[in-house]
């Protein structure tokens, strides 16, 4: 007795054939069936009457592939990989031998030949890496761990925005939370001052590596190395620490998540829409959060100290920065012209360092060791708008403001336009090309 081996595609086509042989369907029926063409079913009949089921086996099976390659060529590459490439990924060592050796492979391929002689490790295969939870510190204001939760915190009933979160890591205390548009040095100056006026200075504040808390750039060589959020803790001697994963700063990441579920609905039955009824809003749920998640110190000692009677917070809490004042008493800061009152002391101050103190709410001083100055505002310098370098946390609302300025802008040319349009016409009038005026100096 013979055993034949039939794939599941050969099996379907014996049974049609054998079918058709019988005359239950006509050659259209059974190339429908098969998706061949009525030729191809007519020799497969024919190949079935002359040598029954084992005619319709593949001829090619026992034989290598049309698409093969050459003997040692595999043993080759591997040779060439384990040499030059031991260390790239499939892709890479793809590009490599293609731009390099001129050996056209596909990645699919060359990954399961690196997969064979243990080059490479699949990703479902790897190790993952264990993240060994952390204990809590011990006392309240110990560390406090901050962050922005960018969601769409009042669903389809407002835009998204951000939400500010101060916690403790001592007792897990929600500390702050403040909504805000997007997450800018600003609103951490504001949120931070309120936190610092109701319970003091903690020892540490822990992040991630936003530029508001860290320079990112490496090798930066102007200014201090140090952020203006930095700053502003140095001078209050408070330590800001960046972690290098979000899981390493998982306690605020997790109460992130609880709130994007928890306040969301609170905020739908509450009916509130908008940030300013949500921050009004947010002092009476923290209390109740406090109350029903908040656990107890490992020792009861609050470690936050009092802020000292030098320690303004308005000044300390703001944009500083050191312009030179010029020959003719003016200095530029934000694209902004400043005519410094000349005085016995402003005099004096040509080719020196003063600085400029940018508040919250907008106003600007200008400061010569502690002393404000009097000054004008001249006007706004004429500056080309560069690209700006924004981060990714903030760049929903860098767009908002670009779609906003770009409405306002296209509202203002167009009131303008009837206006230019109708001086046009008058210089055509009087005979005057309005292009050739334009163009004269």
């Amino acid at each position: 007795m013979t055993i034949i081996s039939m794939s599941s595609k050969e099996l379907k086509r014996l049974e049609v054939i054998r079918q058709l042989d019988e005359g239950r369907f006509v050659r259209s029926h059974a190339s429908v069936l098969l998706g061949l063409s009525v030729k191809q079913i007519q020799r497969l009949l024919n190949v079935y009457r002359d040598h029954g089921p084992p005619g319709l086996v593949s001829k090619k099976r026992g034989h290598p592939s049309n698409r093969t390659y050459p003997a040692g060529f595999h043993a080759q590459v591997i040779a060439l990989v384990q040499a030059r490439y031991q260390d790239f990924g499939p892709t890479l060592v793809h590009e490599k031998l293609a731009t390099c050796h001129q050996i056209d492979l596909s990645v699919a391929t060359l990954r399961g030949w690196m997969i064979d002689a243990g080059i490479w490790v699949p990703r479902r295969l790897r190790e993952r890496r264990v993240y060994q939870p952390r204990y809590r510190r011990e006392c309240f204001g110990e560390l406090i761990q901050i962050d922005g939760s960018e969601h769409y915190w009042f669903e389809d009933r407002g835009p998204p925005c951000t939400l500010l979160v101060y916690i403790d890591d001592a007792t897990g205390r929600l500390l702050e939370l403040r909504f805000v548009p997007s997450e800018s040095t600003f609103d951490y100056f504001l949120s931070t001052q309120r936190y610092l006026q109701r319970y003091g200075k903690p020892v540490a504040f822990y992040s991630d590596k936003h530029s508001i808390f860290r320079v990112n750039r490496p090798g930066a060589l102007n200014g201090d190395g140090m952020t203006q959020f930095g700053r502003a803790l140095h001078e209050l001697n408070i330590d800001i620490i960046c972690a290098n994963s979000s899981q390493a700063k998982g306690r605020v990441e997790r109460v992130n998540r609880t709130l994007q579920d928890r306040l969301v609905k609170e905020l739908r039955l509450a009916g509130i829409s908008d940030m300013t009824a949500a921050n009004a809003f947010l002092p009476a749920y923290m209390e109740g959060f406090n109350a029903q998640f908040a656990k107890p110190p490992l020792q009861e000692r609050d470690l936050h100290r009092p802020l000292q009677d030098h320690e303004d917070l308005d000044d300390i809490l703001c944009w500083q920065e050191d312009r030179t004042v010029s020959n003719s008493l003016t200095l530029q800061y934000d694209r902004v012209l400043y005519l410094l009152e000349p005085d016995d002391l402003t005099r004096r101050l040509q080719r020196r360092k003063v600085r400029v103190y940018d508040f919250p709410d907008g106003t600007i001083d200008i400061r010569y060791r502690g002393r404000s100055l009097p000054f004008t505002v001249f006007d706004k310098v004429r500056q080309v708008r560069q690209a700006e370098v924004v981060s990714n946390k903030r760049l929903s609302a860098a767009l908002r403001f670009c779609q906003e300025r770009q409405a306002t802008e296209r509202i203002t040319r167009s009131r303008k336009a009837p206006a230019r349009r109708a001086q046009r016409q008058q210089l055509k009038e009087r005979g005057i090309n309005p292009v050739l005026l334009s163009a004269s100096p």
